[in-house]
Formats: structure tokens, C-alpha cells, sequence
């Protein structure tokens, strides 16, 4: 089964920026056929969905929270996919969550495959 690793979280003054990344944890498998999508969770709210981008590449979605700071992208060749976070806001304060799903989507339900989570705390 195909399990998933983010790296890149961290402490970060607001309007700084980070950028995430998200693997595959087991040798031989693939992200190529997924959709890969990242969520986050603050404490005491519901997981949200952030960004996911096509297996292709192709199509990518944002969170109207998040549009035009945050850019998802992917690198079939490495195997991963990154979603760098700019002007970042002590609202983005939550985990971080990558996920692998068959379709464009920013619905948590519609993803099969999780990571464990990375925080990211945005504060002076």
C-alpha cells in the first residue's frame, strides 16, 4: 500500500515562506498515477483541503485562503510533490498533510493514501 512521508515544516515569521515536500516511503512505489493533494488540520478544526495537483501535472486546484500565496507542483522524476507557501500568515499555523487519490479534488474523503503530518507554525 502506497504510503506517503512530508518533510519541510517548521517555525517561520508571518510572511515568510516554506516549502513542503511529499514522497513516497517505501521503495517501489510510485507517485506518477495519483492526484496528490495537501490538507491541514489546526487544533480544534476540521482537516481542510489546501491544493491538489493532477498526476499529469496538468490541472491544480487552491483553497480560496491560499490562492496566489501558495503553489503546488510536482516532479515525477523525483518522485515527489512540493507545495511552497509564501507570504505565509499565522492563520496557515496547522499540520500539514499530503495525500494520494485517484481525482482533482479537495475533498478529504476522496484520498486513500496519507501521510503523517508536518507542522507548520507561522508566529513572531
Amino acid at each position: 500500500q502506497l504510503q506517503l512521508v512530508e518533510s519541510g515544516g517548521g517555525l517561520v515569521q508571518p510572511g515568510g515562506s516554506l516549502r513542503l515536500s511529499c514522497a513516497a516511503s517505501a521503495s517501489g512505489f510510485t507517485l506518477d498515477p495519483y492526484t496528490v493533494g495537501w490538507f491541514r488540520q489546526a487544533p480544534g478544526k476540521e482537516r481542510e483541503g489546501v491544493s491538489c495537483i493532477s498526476n499529469s501535472g496538468d490541472s491544480t486546484n487552491y483553497a480560496d485562503s491560499v490562492k496566489g500565496r501558495f503553489t503546488i507542483s510536482r516532479d515525477n522524476a523525483k518522485n515527489t510533490v512540493y507545495l511552497q507557501m509564501n507570504s505565509l500568515k499565522p492563520e496557515d499555523t496547522a499540520v500539514y498533510y499530503c495525500a494520494a487519490g485517484p481525482m482533482v479534488s479537495l475533498l478529504a474523503g476522496d484520498f486513500t493514501s496519507w501521510g503523517q503530518g508536518t507542522q507548520v507554525s507561522v508566529s513572531s
